[in-house]
C-alpha cells in the first residue's frame, strides 16, 4: 500500500475536512494524490477557493497540492487509503455522539474495495473502532476486516492556533489490525511526519492513550479551578501559588479557566461513558469534568456578587465580555465555555457588551443566538478577558481605566496583567 501510494497508483482520501483533516490532506497531498471529502457543499466550495472554513491554514498552503475536493461519494472510489477525521463530539447529556463517525463508516462502506486500507483519527473511547465502526464497512461490503481489508486507527494531535506544535513536528500515533497493516500504516504517515511515529500495540491502546492525553490535563486544571475557589475565599491570588510553588522541580504547572472545546471538554465523557457500559463508575475523571463544568456558573456568580458590593443596580449594570472563542488565538467556538459564562450572566438580567478579534459574527449568532459588538464601548461596571488573544495581551492598565467606571472591575480569567494593574479594581482566577 505505501509503496503504491508514493508511487502514485493509488491516492488516499480523508474523510472529514474540519480542523483535523485539512490540515492531514493538504500535507499529504504535497507529495502523493490526494481526495479531500466533506458532506458539507458550502465548506468545500471554499476549500476548492482556497479558503479554510476553521481559519487555521492560510489560503498559500493550498498552492501546489495535489488534491481534489468533493461531496461526490463516487469520487471517494478512486480512493484505496482512507483517513476519517470526522468530528465526536457529546449531546446535551454528556454522552457520546457518535453519529459522524459512524456515518462516516456507512460511506466508506459504499466505496471501499479488496485490499483497502481505512484509519480512524476521530477521537472515541477504546473499543470503538473494532467495535463499532468496522462491522458497519464489513456489513456494507461483505468483506473481512483483517482478511479483505486493513484498518488502524491513528488518534489527531492537532492544537488549533499552535504554529510552534504541528502536525509534522508531533510524534503520530498510529496502530494496525495486524502487524503487516502497523508497518504499512506507521509507513504512510511518516511521509508527512517529520517527528516519527510512535507504534501502539493495539487499536484500542492508541485508542486509550488520546482519551488520557486530553483528561490527564482537564483533571489537572479542575484542580486548579478548585483551588482557586478556595484562595479566593482566602484572598490568595492562585497565581502567585502557581508561581511559587512551581519553583520544585516536579510541580506541573496548570492554570485554572474555561475549559470547554471539542477535545478536553468532551473527551473524557467518551472514557466515563465506556467505563460505566462495563460496570466501572469513573470517580475521579467525573468529578474534575464536573468541576470544570461548573466554573462558568461560578464565575457569573462572582461577578454579579462584586457588582452588587459597588452598589450598581444589576439592572443598570453594563458588562464587557472580551473572547467568546474556546482558546486564544482561534475562531472556532465550538462547546466555548465562554458562552455558558454569557448564558449565565444574562441569567442575572446583566447588560452585555460581548467582543472578539477571531470569532465569526455570522457563527456565533447562528451557533448561539449571541450578537458581536463591533467596537468596545465605556463606563463599564465589570470587564471580563474571558480568552487571552494576542491582541489583548498588550493593553495597559490605562486601556482598561478609560472603559472602566470609577468603582469598575477588571476580571482576568487567564493572568494576563497579574501584577501589572495597580489602581483599578483587579481580580483573577
Amino acid at each position: 500500500m505505501y509503496q503504491d501510494i508514493v508511487d502514485r497508483k493509488k491516492k488516499i482520501a480523508v474523510v472529514g475536512l474540519g480542523y483535523v483533516g485539512l490540515p492531514i490532506a493538504l500535507e499529504f497531498a504535497k507529495t502523493v494524490d490526494v481526495i479531500g471529502f466533506d458532506i458539507n457543499e458550502k465548506r468545500v466550495d471554499m476549500m476548492k477557493n482556497r479558503q479554510d472554513p476553521s481559519y487555521e491554514v492560510a489560503a498559500e498552503e493550498f498552492d501546489n497540492r495535489s488534491i481534489e475536493f468533493t461531496t461526490d461519494i463516487e469520487k471517494l472510489k478512486e480512493a484505496s487509503f482512507y483517513i476519517v477525521a470526522v468530528p465526536t463530539p457529546v449531546d446535551e447529556h454528556k454522552v457520546p455522539n457518535l453519529t459522524p463517525v459512524l456515518s462516516a463508516s456507512k460511506t466508506i462502506g459504499n466505496v471501499l474495495s479488496k485490499g483497502d486500507y481505512v484509519v480512524y483519527e476521530s477521537t472515541v473511547y477504546p473499543g470503538c473502532t473494532e467495535e463499532d465502526c468496522l462491522p458497519i464497512i464489513e456489513e456494507l461490503t461483505g468483506l473481512k476486516n483483517i482478511i479483505d481489508f486493513k484498518s488502524g486507527y491513528s488518534p489527531e494531535r492537532i492544537n488549533p492556533g499552535d504554529k510552534v506544535h504541528t502536525l509534522t513536528n508531533t510524534v503520530k500515533i498510529v496502530s494496525g489490525c495486524d502487524a503487516e497493516s502497523l508497518e504499512e500504516i506507521a509507513k504512510v504517515y511518516e511521509i508527512v511526519i517529520d517527528a516519527g511515529v510512535h507504534k501502539a500495540t493495539s487499536i484500542k491502546v492508541a485508542e486509550a492513550a488520546k482519551i488520557v492525553e486530553n483528561s490527564q490535563r482537564d483533571l489537572n486544571i479542575s484542580l486548579m479551578n478548585e483551588l482557586s475557589i478556595i484562595f479566593k475565599e482566602m484572598d490568595i491570588n492562585t497565581y502567585d501559588v502557581i508561581e511559587a510553588a512551581g519553583t520544585k522541580w516536579n510541580f506541573l504547572k496548570f492554570y485554572p479557566g474555561l475549559v470547554g472545546g471539542h477535545c478536553i471538554g468532551v473527551d473524557p465523557y467518551y472514557l466515563t461513558y465506556k467505563a460505566e457500559q462495563l460496570g466501572v463508575k469513573s470517580k475521579v475523571i467525573l468529578s474534575g469534568r464536573i468541576i470544570n463544568d461548573e466554573m462558568p456558573a461560578y464565575v457569573a456568580k462572582k461577578v454579579t456578587q462584586e457588582i452588587i458590593k459597588t452598589g450598581v443596580p444589576i439592572a443598570k449594570a453594563r458588562v464587557l465580555v472580551m473572547g467568546t472563542t474556546f482558546k486564544e488565538n482561534v475562531a472556532d467556538i465550538r462547546n466555548s465555555k465562554v458562552v455558558e459564562l454569557i448564558k449565565e450572566l444574562e441569567g442575572y438580567s446583566l447588560h452585555l457588551d460581548i467582543v472578539d478579534p477571531y470569532a465569526v459574527p455570522e457563527e456565533m449568532e447562528e451557533e448561539y443566538g449571541i450578537t458581536l459588538n463591533e467596537e468596545i464601548g465605556t463606563d463599564y461596571n465589570f470587564i471580563i478577558v474571558a480568552v487571552g488573544h494576542k491582541q489583548y495581551r498588550d493593553h495597559t492598565e490605562q486601556f482598561y481605566q478609560d472603559r472602566l467606571t470609577d468603582k469598575g472591575v477588571l476580571f482576568d480569567v487567564k493572568g494576563l496583567y497579574r501584577g501589572e494593574m495597580k489602581d483599578i479594581n483587579y481580580w483573577s482566577l
